[in-house]
């Protein structure tokens, strides 16, 4: 079946910008370029400037998507105000999954491959009824093994990914909640690889103000239920934002990958996390121990590129 004999009406996508619309224009060519494009609605959520020297960025994003084409419909929401990267997010997907079921979420920063909508489609309606499923998700770190074509982890991502109505109904934004039922649970282990990723560090960065993401909560709050997300064995998403444009990041490579040319094969998989793709992504987080420290650095830097304003 192609994509565009999807038996269904596709997923609408929310995308959210700011201040670089060199990478909104790369995010979005390669998104109408997917066979789905036509078919699909798209709601572009644009922050305002947080200061003066951002406005020229953030008028440069917005002449950019005026008029934009390929899409079945584009719904533009600038805001006003600047609201930062979480509460855009949490504030847009809440927007959305009012009026629709499913919806597909990505960054400016995320290039996607041909086919990304005809994946997270079928996946999204694969495990519509399944509520051990959190989320379906695009982008899978570049490990050094073959992995099966799709796997489930515990918990939930945030790079290029697509949720439904009835799983973010369980998001919990209050992170010093999230964290107290992690060690009253005796989680937080788990939650981080067994110690090969600081996910709780992270949390409890977001809780001391360190940082602002909306992601840590999702994959706490997720985790906490027992919740999956569902992974390609192949990226069908990458991310261009490690170029050193954003406000104190530094060029990164570690987390590139090369877009998948196929679809991963979809098939009903049981509802538990995979062994294999917890050891593969376990061993890259181990194999590569600085990664931690950069992803970290990497959240902090989008944190300052979004952060509300004072």
């Amino acid at each position: 079946m192609t994509e565009q004999l999807l038996p269904f009406e596709p997923a609408p996508v929310a995308l959210f910008a700011y201040m670089r619309p060199d990478h909104l224009a790369r995010t979005l060519q390669a998104l109408q370029a997917d066979p789905l494009a036509p078919r699909t609605r798209l709601y572009l959520f644009l922050d305002a400037a947080r200061s003066p020297a951002h406005q020229a960025g953030v008028d440069a994003v917005r002449a950019l998507v005026k008029d934009l084409q390929g899409f079945a419909a584009v719904e533009c929401l600038s805001r006003s105000q600047n609201m930062g990267l979480a509460r855009s997010i949490i504030d847009g997907v809440g927007q959305v999954l009012h009026h629709h079921e499913r919806v597909i979420v990505l960054e400016d920063d995320l290039v996607v491959s041909p086919h990304f909508l005809g994946y997270m489609n079928s996946a999204l309606q694969l495990y519509a009824d399944d509520e051990a499923v959190a989320s379906v998700h695009g982008y899978i770190y570049p490990v050094n093994r073959a992995l099966p074509e799709t796997f489930f982890l515990r918990g939930a991502d945030c790079w290029g990914w697509a949720t439904w109505r009835r799983a973010w109904a369980h998001f919990n934004p209050d992170g010093a909640a999230l964290l107290a039922d992690l060690r009253a649970q005796g989680l937080t282990s788990a939650f981080d690889f067994n110690g090969a990723y600081p996910y709780t560090r992270m949390l409890e960065h977001q809780i001391a103000g360190r940082n602002n993401s909306w992601a840590i909560r999702w994959h706490a709050s997720c985790f906490l239920r027992g919740m999956l997300t569902l992974y390609p064995g192949r990226s069908l998403v990458r991310n261009i934002g490690n170029d050193d444009s954003g406000t104190h990041s530094a060029t990164n490579r570690d987390f590139d990958v090369e877009l998948a040319t196929t679809s991963p094969r979809l098939e009903r998989l049981p509802l538990r996390p995979s062994d294999e793709g917890t050891r593969a992504v376990r061993d890259y987080f181990v194999r590569t121990r600085w990664l931690p420290r950069r992803l970290l650095r990497h959240v902090r830097a989008r944190w300052a590129r979004w952060r509300r304003s004072a």
